[in-house]
């Protein structure tokens, strides 16, 4: 025998192929970040040196204070920050690389660290960022202030921002589509799963396939196969039912129909009375049909309500009195002296109880003992119908009518299942032969 594989985890597929496309996903962004930030480190240094090269050009070593040099190909960047610096040397201005002292509040400046100043410069940003330092005191007290003008300042910022953001914005519908792709070949297995479920023909004995199932399907599938099973043999019994129905009415038709055909030509008593009996055979058959009709038809818990066993069978027991009489049997009761007690439809449980008996009375022959008994065991409360006419083979020595015994066990067991009981067959204790039960087991 071929062993099949453990099944898969539903949930490790999916971690799997997401976790594949987020580090694919990833690792790009990784590799284009790491491109632009090497990009945008080169020309934010080479800004810097262009920079300082034309702040040295602009300011003299040695003193003095010289004017800006004019801006040429070689001195523009596009990640050139326009510094300026300020110097004073004992309280005198030495350099002004920008031209900025006349418009400076030179005593709102900070005397160290940083801070935000106005500048009132005509043809120069108003607004500009200052970093202050002092060393020394007296006419060796030295003091530089570096200004950066802000507008540049978030120019950088915005063109560094959108370097670094383009990569993901290009990504993002990339991201998207995999996702979906991914998620879509994820949940292919519940939707294969799915369609086999659609295609499923239950009435044609078809079950779903158990090998190289997801876990989490395993459940699923195991429900649904014992769903099919039921559907089946609910559907077996039927067939069988109809079966049976077809074989219970086909012997008194053909009967009626020859004794009717014979009462033609002579209508004796015998043929009369016989075509009576066939005829209340038949009725009889058409009768349990439509108690088996409105049996399936009740809800379980409809009309449900407790129902004592003994008072029950002991009114069928004395309505069918009359009747085992006039057939030669005698019918009995016995019952415990505290009631017992099932919930349930009364009309069902009443159904099916007076075909046990009935089926006792019909079935076996004259001189037959019938007892009815209510019981409570260990777990279990029921009502049985024993006779002693079975013979020593029991149930299946029983002379019956038209070789079996009749819709009324069906109906017994269809009102059983309504009931949520159980019903039992067997042979009885001695002297009876052939017992049949219905069991209820105790919460």
């Amino acid at each position: 025998m071929k062993t099949l594989p453990p099944p898969r985890l539903l949930r490790h597929y999916l971690l799997r192929w997401t976790l594949g496309v987020v580090l694919v996903v990833w690792l790009a962004v990784v590799a284009q970040a790491w491109s632009t930030a090497f990009r945008e480190a080169r020309k934010f240094s080479d800004g810097q040196m262009v920079a300082v090269a034309r702040l040295w050009l602009a300011a003299a070593p040695t003193g003095g204070v010289r004017p800006l040099p004019p801006e040429g190909a070689e001195l523009a960047h596009e990640f050139l920050q326009d510094v300026a610096v300020l110097a004073w040397e004992g309280g005198r201005l030495v350099s002004d690389t920008h031209g900025l002292a006349p418009g400076l509040d030179a005593h709102a400046l900070q005397a160290s660290g940083f801070s935000t100043v106005e500048v009132r410069v005509p043809g120069l940003p108003p607004q500009w960022r200052t970093f202050s330092v002092e060393t020394g005191e007296g006419a060796a007290r030295h003091r530089v202030v570096v200004l950066m003008d802000m507008a540049q300042r978030h120019e950088l910022g915005k063109d560094i921002a959108e370097h670094v953001a383009q990569p993901a914005l290009l990504l993002l519908p990339l991201v998207l589509l995999l996702l979906w792709w991914t998620v879509r070949r994820g949940l292919r297995p519940l939707d294969k799963l799915s369609s086999e479920v659609a295609a499923l023909d239950g009435f044609a004995g078809q079950r779903l396939d158990t090998a190289h199932r997801f876990s989490e399907f395993a459940s699923t599938v195991s429900a649904i196969n014992a769903l099919v099973d039921t559907l089946q043999a609910r559907a077996q019994r039927e067939r069988e039912f109809a079966s049976d129905v077809a074989h219970e009415l086909r012997t008194p038709l053909a009967a009626l129909a020859l004794q009717a055909r014979a009462a033609r030509h002579d209508a004796s008593p015998e043929r009369l009375a016989q075509l009576e009996r066939e005829s209340l055979r038949a009725g009889r058959i058409l009768h349990q049909l439509l108690d088996l009709a409105r049996a399936q038809r009740k809800h379980p818990d409809e009309d449900a309500e407790p129902v004592a066993l003994g008072e029950l069978a002991a009114g069928l027991v004395a309505a069918h009195a009359p009747a085992a009489h006039e057939s030669g049997h005698d019918i009995s009761l016995l019952q415990p002296d505290e009631p017992v007690r099932v919930k349930a439809q009364p009309m069902l449980l009443e159904l099916a109880l007076r075909n046990l008996i009935e089926n006792a009375l019909r079935h076996t022959p004259a001189g037959t003992q019938v007892v009815v008994a209510v019981w409570r065991e260990a777990g279990s409360v029921g009502v049985s119908v024993s006779d002693d006419g079975g013979g020593p083979g029991g149930v299946s020595a029983r002379p019956a009518e038209s070789g079996g015994l009749g819709l009324g066990l069906r109906l017994v067991q269809r009102i059983a299942e309504q009931l949520g009981a159980r019903l039992e067959s067997g042979p009885g204790e001695a002297p009876m032969t052939t017992r049949f039960a219905l069991r209820w087991p105790l919460a």
